[in-house]
């Protein structure tokens, strides 16, 4: 305990000082700064080599001070309420006397806000006098981070400090939701769309490729291995990797498992280290069997088709 306590104080000192350091979510590791600081933002996007036009995602302890920087509605309330924290993630208006940096958004007059669920990552929001910008603690366009030692395979000694949470409990990103209008998932992620249909009481649009990007996660090439990746595939061609759903009784030296019994939310959770072990064991093309579309299923083939752009 003492020493989650002690690397919480490091990942402050890093962040108070402007720095960025990574840290641990329960959908994966973001690369974390003071969304209020431009040096800190600015330093996000070069270290990501990220595109200036997409978001980032800011990460609040709870609500009171997101009613600094945002217009609060009834149906963020009634989702709030109910998935918070959470892997969801709200698009809101944003105040005029807001303090983010204009960087975080693009100059849009939009927020992508989240409150997670992770508990380390909670104490250090609680311990912070501002919210954290924190996009995906990887590369940009290449897969997220998922343990500390993908953070470390990605940026090596240029992040100041990783803090450890573990592996991470749901594998993909946050379900993005748009609240400043009529209500639209931009992204699909860790939370069914279908339980906040259930709870807005209204079915919802899904736009998750749209040319104006006011969150992350809507170009069409993301979360890529780095070679190139077929979906749908019944026989996989000789000397590629070959992703299945469940463990078979046939083992081949060329068939990976994302879960043991066609678990989808487990198949999630080994998505990204799956693909990630596939690159590092040399094999140069991976081909994915048809993965249910259905629940976090519709996440996994989202992440999927976007790999496959490479």
């Amino acid at each position: 305990m003492k020493s989650i306590q002690s690397n919480i104080k490091k990942a402050k000192k890093y962040l108070d000082k402007k720095h960025c350091v990574a840290v641990p979510t329960e959908t994966v590791y973001g690369l974390a700064g003071n969304a209020y600081s431009y040096i800190s933002i600015k330093s996000i996007f070069r270290l990501k080599k990220r595109p200036l036009n997409n978001p980032l995602i800011v990460h609040y302890y709870n609500i009171n001070r997101l009613k600094e920087d945002c217009y609060i509605n009834d149906n963020f309330i009634k989702l709030y309420n109910k998935f918070c924290p959470g892997p969801i993630t709200f698009v809101l208006k944003l105040k005029k006397e807001s303090k983010i940096s204009k960087f975080v958004t693009n100059k849009n007059k939009r927020l992508a806000v989240r409150f997670p669920k992770h508990p380390i990552f909670r104490k250090l929001l609680k311990n912070l006098e501002y919210p954290l910008a924190a996009p995906s603690a990887n590369i940009s366009t290449r897969l997220s981070s998922v343990q500390a030692s993908d953070v470390k395979e990605e940026f090596g000694s240029k992040i100041k400090y990783v803090l450890n949470g573990g592996k991470c409990q749901i594998g993909v990103e946050s379900t993005i939701v748009d609240l400043t209008n009529k209500p639209t998932i931009l992204r699909f992620g860790g939370l069914d769309i279908l339980k906040i249909e259930k709870v807005l009481k209204k079915k919802i649009s899904i736009i998750t490729n749209s040319k104006n990007k006011i969150a992350p996660g809507q170009f069409p090439l993301h979360y890529s291995p780095g070679i190139p990746l077929r979906t749908n595939v019944k026989k996989p061609k000789v000397n590629e990797a070959f992703v299945l759903i469940k463990k078979r009784k046939i083992t081949l030296k060329n068939y990976y498992y994302l879960s043991k019994k066609n678990n989808l939310k487990q198949a999630a959770k080994n998505l990204y280290s799956l693909l990630r072990k596939i690159k590092k064991e040399g094999y140069k093309m991976i081909a994915v069997e048809k993965i249910p579309n259905n629940g976090i299923g519709k996440t996994i083939n989202d992440r999927l088709k976007r790999a496959s752009k490479y």
